[in-house]
């Protein structure tokens, strides 16, 4: 465990951590969120289902904007204003919920409040990049992935819980009091924030067609299928058995697996290139999701849904790791932020595509979708692995001798 307490000992990293953890957990809400929302509001799962999409594609499709604009104009520019815009349409979403709007208003509403989500991950990421040097950045990285983990799997509990003890309005009021609260005190906290880039660097700067931000991008919206196509496929597996109780509990087994494999992932001393472990990653992942379309019971499935989580995380983590290594310091957070919004896309997609192979051919079918598109992805990261190499680092750039020092000595260095 010495390279977390390394990590996590930098001086100051608590102060954007903490508030950082509770700005996050209702991004990670807002989905499931607003399907219970809009459900209540009309009765039809059908439309808190569109409700629920419209967020999470616009979520993914404004983050990379979000994380241009920070780069270009700093992250407190950016995050406080946008902060209050979601608290608008969010309310203004709650509010159209109860007074019975038609839901051809509810969808767009919830578009909106996803698309102005504040992109916290991206930007605690960010800073990690600022202060830790690349080798050290992988554990960092691993740090963010458990933290997800968590994240995506409390905040389903805690929400259904204040939705079905009153309703989905309270619940989705408590988690836009989080998300204002805790990102206007990350924002306010200077350390590791990044100085914003001068336009005459930043202004004509396009991440995603840098050598190999989109392959890193589109890797990652393949194990994002993951997530959605394995919600459906187990909820319908487990229904169509009579055990609908135990999908919880088996998706959790997966979440586990992906906590305790980014946990041991992230304390490895690791050697050898980036961009290959990431093949390899990616193709053991692939092998490992063949397994829950074997399982014929939920004993097997438990431990099916185990082995693949293992996986899960250190892929992903990996992939922050290439994509740190391909970016220069001044676009780091629309890199980071191209990511998120691959594996969001690949969320929602897998969950669309999950649902139709479910109705149309079985539950059993929807577990199929994962390892094919997962070994996709690994044959597009084989096939450009030389378009992964990690460019040679700037001179800006934090170097070994300034771990664990606060922002304001860093800068005072490199102005020397």
């Amino acid at each position: 465990m010495r390279a977390y307490v390394a990590v996590l000992g930098t001086a100051g990293a608590w102060r954007f951590l903490l508030p950082g953890i509770c700005a996050r957990l209702p991004q990670a809400m807002l989905q499931i969120g607003t399907l219970l929302l809009v459900e209540w509001a009309t009765g039809s799962y059908g439309w808190g289902g569109l409700a629920a999409a419209f967020a999470a594609v616009a979520q993914a499709v404004a983050a990379p904007q979000t994380g241009r604009l920070a780069d270009r104009y700093g992250q407190r520019a950016v995050l406080v204003p946008q902060v209050l815009v979601h608290a608008v349409a969010l309310g203004a979403l709650l509010v159209a919920a109860q007074t019975g709007l038609p839901p051809v208003w509810l969808v767009p509403l919830s578009g909106l409040a996803g698309a102005t989500m504040p992109q916290v991950g991206s930007m605690v990421r960010a800073r990690w990049a600022h202060l830790l040097p690349r080798g050290r950045t992988s554990t960092a990285f691993a740090v963010e992935a458990v933290t997800d983990d968590l994240m995506f799997t409390l905040a389903p509990v805690v929400l259904l819980a204040v939705a079905t003890a009153a309703s989905p309005v309270w619940a989705l009021t408590g988690a836009l009091v989080l998300v204002i609260a805790g990102t206007l005190v990350f924002a306010a906290v200077r350390t590791g924030r990044p100085e914003p880039a001068p336009a005459a660097v930043s202004g004509g700067t396009r991440v995603l067609a840098m050598r190999g931000v989109a392959v890193v991008a589109g890797a990652l919206l393949g194990v994002g299928t993951v997530f959605g196509a394995l919600q459906v496929a187990i909820t319908s597996y487990t229904a169509q058995i009579g055990d609908p109780g135990a999908a919880g509990t088996i998706y959790g087994t997966f979440s586990a697996g992906s906590l305790l494999g980014g946990l041991a992932f992230g304390a490895l001393r690791l050697r050898g290139a980036a961009p290959g472990r990431l093949a390899v990653l990616l193709g053991a992942l692939a092998v490992a999701l063949l397994l829950p379309p074997l399982a014929s019971s939920t004993g097997p499935l438990y431990a099916a849904a185990g082995a693949a989580g293992l996986v899960v995380a250190p892929a992903l983590i990996t992939g922050y790791t290439v994509l740190d290594g391909l970016v220069p310091a001044h676009v780091k957070t629309e890199g980071y932020t191209w990511l998120t919004g691959g594996t969001g896309l690949g969320i929602a997609a897998g969950a669309a595509l999950g649902g139709q192979l479910a109705d149309r051919f079985g539950p059993s079918t929807a577990f199929l979708l994962p390892p094919v598109t997962v070994g996709l992805a690994a044959v597009l990261v084989v096939c450009r692995r030389a378009h992964l190499a990690a460019r040679p680092a700037d001179p800006a750039e934090t170097g070994p001798e300034t771990v664990g020092l606060d922002h304001s000595t860093k800068s005072l260095m490199n102005r020397r």
